[in-house]
């Protein structure tokens, strides 16, 4: 469908699918769909399809934070997704993807992460948080933090016997304090759009992504596009996040 059409569209508050302007696609949330993986989960939200894995290993903490275990987040962006994807190392969108859902999850203090540490100084557990990209229509990073933090949320700490840990075997939960929804909010004229697709996507001025936890804190922040937000734009997407993830949290 021509940008121009998609854009004149939004401005009239219409979208080409027939949504409200602050409404989203459907949304399906499947766990513990990876057999091999500690917890996982698989995000549908419209054509937008992400599935997220969790996985512990055992390493040495951070010389800063001695007592503490460690996430580190990736995401790919598999050559089936779109025709955009190519195969290789992660480029630079995925690396940003990632960067955001790293950051709602640690902002928030989702994980208690003292709870991770096995030996002070010297054996933590760390918690790897990978997203793959099935399908690309739009959103990738609400589908994939959602299914990042459903996938976390069903996690579980495998046992460890003699410093070898023992797959498919499982001694507790992940221990999570927070659950971090992240929602974006798109703007196009003065008109602001949730969850839009990826041909809607293409037509907007500036996106706001929100973390939002569930005491209604505001953890992380993330602004992109090429024009410019003022204050009162910055607050009035806040606002709608804030509402926007309640929908969202009720699907954990």
């Amino acid at each position: 469908m021509r940008p121009d059409y998609i854009l004149k569209l939004l401005e009239n508050e219409e979208r080409m699918d027939g949504r409200r302007m602050d409404e989203f696609r459907k949304i399906k949330v499947e766990t513990q769909n990876i057999k091999k993986a500690e917890g996982s989960a698989r995000v549908k939200m419209g054509n937008t399809d992400v599935i997220v894995g969790v996985k512990m290993e055992i390493g040495t903490p951070f010389l800063d934070t001695p007592n503490m275990g460690i996430l580190k987040t990736g995401a790919e962006f598999t050559p089936i997704a779109s025709p955009d994807f190519e195969s290789g190392p992660p480029g630079e969108d995925a690396t940003e993807l990632a960067r955001v859902i790293d950051r709602g999850i640690r902002e928030s203090e989702s994980i208690d992460l003292e709870k991770l540490c096995l030996n002070e100084g010297e054996k933590v557990w760390k918690v790897f948080v990978d997203a793959y990209i099935i399908n690309h229509d739009g959103n990738l990073t609400d589908a994939s933090a959602l299914a990042a933090i459903a996938a976390l949320k069903v996690a579980k700490i495998p046992k460890l016997e003699d410093d070898k840990i023992i797959r498919d075997v499982f001694e507790k939960d992940l221990p999570l304090l927070h659950t971090p929804i992240t929602v974006t909010i798109g703007k196009v004229a003065d008109k602001f759009i949730i969850d839009p697709n990826r041909e809607e996507e293409e037509v907007l001025d500036a996106k706001l992504t929100v973390a939002v936890r569930e005491d209604g804190m505001v953890c992380a922040m993330q602004k992109s596009g090429s024009h410019g937000l003022t204050t009162e734009d910055v607050e009035k997407m806040i606002d709608l996040a804030i509402k926007k993830s309640k929908e969202l949290r009720k699907l954990l």
